[in-house]
């Protein structure tokens, strides 16, 4: 009877913890569902809902205050997605219509002297408007989700810019060099390279006035798209890094020491590295940057790379280039981002 009763004991405990094991995982399975799903919506977009389906009980309560939630988070996404084009939109059309003005009063061949020194300031202030807009704007749009993110290849992006960029790095007498190998990453392509021609902006404006370089170098390591920028300048202190990529903050002494395009001097809006920053983080990478021992900056942008069976047939290697400052032949036409 003794032996019997522990035979029974074993097959009943045995069941017994497989029935448990069923009815736990069973039981378990919704709170499975709603930490997947709110993975996925962390991960996507705010669209997707748990919907789960059963008994009103707490799991199902827990389940649907969460859909109440994403609802209402996608509704607040929604309405600044649409802000941020409405904006875009009232803010630049009377800045148009502004630069438009003056530059027809400036054709006026009777227009004194005078009034084409003012009309040329009344320019610089609109101009230098449009581009405080645009970069806010911008700045609003990148710390959005993508929304629907296409294949892209950093390479490509900073070759077309770094080439774009030469004829102002040669009035600046700046040397462009780039190392481009092929960087695939999901993303939102007018928005990279907004990120890549503020960084090529700030490289040149923010260096030596005479000898200095630019090295734009671009990879993948570990399963990461790497863009990197390393610039000459003056010395910038490891404290003052944080700074320099929020919003409206720049170092106390910076001068546009090699601007093209300002030569008494003068300051941007502060926008650029945060806007570098934000898009940075919408593609679910990351911007560090690191101070060179002689000066100057060298900051890397951090992207999750394309898996390997999505990317396309691209060559091992874009073939290393380098601008000399004393070059001619270069295309014409820069974009001038803050």
């Amino acid at each position: 009877m003794l032996i019997a009763s522990l035979v029974a004991l074993g097959v009943i405990g045995v069941a017994a913890g497989g029935f448990g094991w069923l009815l736990a995982g069973r039981a378990l399975a919704p709170l499975q569902h709603i930490t997947a799903t709110a993975r996925r919506v962390a991960d996507r977009s705010l669209h997707e809902r748990i919907a789960l389906d059963g008994p009103h009980d707490e799991i199902k309560d827990l389940a649907d205050t969460f859909d109440a939630m994403l609802e209402r988070l996608d509704q607040a996404f929604d309405s600044q997605r649409r802000f941020v084009a409405n904006a875009s939109h009232e803010l630049r059309t009377p800045l148009a219509i502004n630069r438009t003005l003056i530059e027809v009063a400036l054709d006026n061949p009777d227009a004194s002297d005078s009034l084409r020194q003012l009309g040329g300031t009344l320019l610089a202030v609109n101009q230098r408007h449009e581009r405080l807009i645009d970069g806010m704007l911008t700045l609003a749009s990148g710390e959005q989700a993508i929304i629907d993110p296409a294949p892209v290849d950093l390479a490509d992006i900073a070759g077309h810019l770094t080439t774009q960029s030469h004829p102002a790095a040669q009035t600046a007498g700046i040397d462009m060099r780039t190392d481009l190998r092929p960087a695939p990453v999901m993303g939102d392509p007018i928005l990279l390279e907004r990120l890549t021609q503020n960084l090529l902006d700030n490289a040149i404006r923010y260096n030596l006035p005479e000898g200095g370089h630019v090295t734009v170098t671009t990879g993948t390591v570990d399963g990461n798209a790497l863009l990197t920028v390393a610039n000459t300048g003056p010395p910038v202190p490891a404290y003052e890094i944080p700074g320099l990529f929020e919003p409206f903050r720049r170092l106390p002494a910076t001068e546009r020491l090699a601007d093209p395009t300002t030569p008494t001097g003068g300051q941007g809006a502060g926008l650029g590295l945060s806007i570098v920053r934000s898009v940075a983080r919408a593609h679910g990478g990351d911007v560090h940057a690191i101070p060179r021992p002689d000066g100057g900056l060298t900051i890397h942008v951090r992207l999750p790379a394309l898996a390997t069976e999505e990317r396309t047939n691209s060559p091992d290697r874009t073939p290393t280039r380098t601008f000399a400052a004393s070059e001619r032949d270069s295309p014409e036409g820069r974009t001038q981002p803050e």
